[in-house]
This record gives structure tokens, sequence and C-alpha cells, in this order.
């Protein structure tokens, strides 16, 4: 049996490939896993029979045989651990590749999520203009230390790995801001990873999706 993941049926970033299992469908695609989804309403996703697979009523879910799993960033991991094409060979490689993993989640994504949130509920608060400067310059500092860290290096490691799937859909909430195009190495990164055939079915599909809702 194929493994089902869950999505939302009516995406909040309206087709732009930004729902967290974005990267999940990515690694599927990456290593040639057939899944199957499904698509679960905001209500349905807060009822106990998802609870049970998401404590936080949140999205994706991974059903793989008897093991259920949430958390975009572990489940890329089992992907890339239990299927090749996503992880080095080698155990310091391996290591590194899932340190990375760690990094995107933990030390970009928060200042990035941040961000977003401050544009969706604060715009209207008369020290927005101030906070917002303050959190891109936080978001700076760490795609400036990313961009040192690439150099002109392709990818996180040697080879594409999972820490580049997971590090791509962070940087890509920043779309529009600005922000990536400030680091021409990281604009090039997300857009080397968005050229991916593999990246580009897992888009369609999620797209797919949307357009489908609103027709």
């Amino acid at each position: 049996m194929n493994p089902t993941i869950t999505g939302f049926a009516q995406s909040p970033d309206r087709g732009r490939g930004l729902a967290r299992d974005m990267a999940v469908r990515w690694a599927l695609e990456e290593v040639g896993q057939p899944y199957d989804v499904r698509l679960l309403s905001f209500a349905a996703m807060k009822e106990p029979a998802h609870r049970r697979l998401q404590p936080f009523g949140q999205i994706p879910t991974f059903e793989d045989g008897t093991l259920t799993l949430f958390e975009s960033a572990a489940i890329v991991l089992y992907i890339a651990d239990t299927r090749p094409g996503l992880l080095p060979g080698d155990a310091d490689a391996r290591a590194r590749v899932i340190a990375w993993m760690f990094a995107a989640k933990s030390t970009l994504e928060p200042p990035v999520v941040e961000r977003s949130m401050a544009l969706l509920f604060e715009a209207d608060r008369p020290w927005h203009a101030e906070r917002l400067k303050m959190l891109d310059d936080r978001v700076r500092t760490r795609l400036g230390d990313l961009a040192n860290y690439l150099g002109s290096h392709d990818w996180l490691e040697r080879e594409f790995s999972a820490a580049d799937v997971v590090m791509v859909t962070v940087l890509r909430r920043l779309g529009g801001s600005g922000l990536l195009e400030e680091e021409p190495t990281i604009s090039d990164y997300v857009a080397q990873g968005e050229a991916r055939p593999a990246f580009q079915r897992a888009f369609e599909a999620q797209r797919a999706v949307f357009t489908a809702a609103t027709t």
C-alpha cells in the first residue's frame, strides 16, 4: 500500500505551494514513492480522529503501514531514511544533512514565520513599521549567514539532499518580500530547488487541490 499524507482541502496559501505538506510531497516525488492524499477541512483537522494522528490538529500527517508521523521535517527524514536518494551514504555527511534539517526549522524558520505573522495580524498597529524593520533585519542576518555558508556550492551538502527539501520550503515563505533577492546566492539556491522536476510535480499536485476547490 502507498503511504497516505494529509493536506488542506482549501489551503490558505491559495495554491502557492507554501502549505506544510509541500515538503513531504516533494520528498516523496524525489524518491519516486507513490502516495495517497487525504484532504481535510479546517473543522475535520480539529476532530478526535485527526488529533489521534496529529495532537495539535495540523497538517501534514503521514501513515506508512503501522507507522503514523506528524511534523513535516520528521516525515521528510523518515522518507529519506527508508528510501534511497535523499541521504548520503557517508555517516558524517548524513549527520550534517540532519543538522541542516534542524537548522532550517529551528534557526531559519522562526524569524521567517514571525515576520509573516506580523504582516498578517499586526499591520494596523501604530508600531508595525518599526517592528517589521526589526524582523526584516533578523531575517537578513540569517540569510546572510546561510549565503556565506553556501558560497559557490549548489546545495547544503555535496549532493542534493533532504536538507535542501526542508530548507528551500522554508525559504520560499519569503517569496514576494524582496529579501531573497538581496542575497543572490540564496535566491539562486531557491530557484535551483524549484527547478527540480520532483518539486514541480509536487507543486502542481498541491496547486491542483486549490484549483479544484475554487472552481
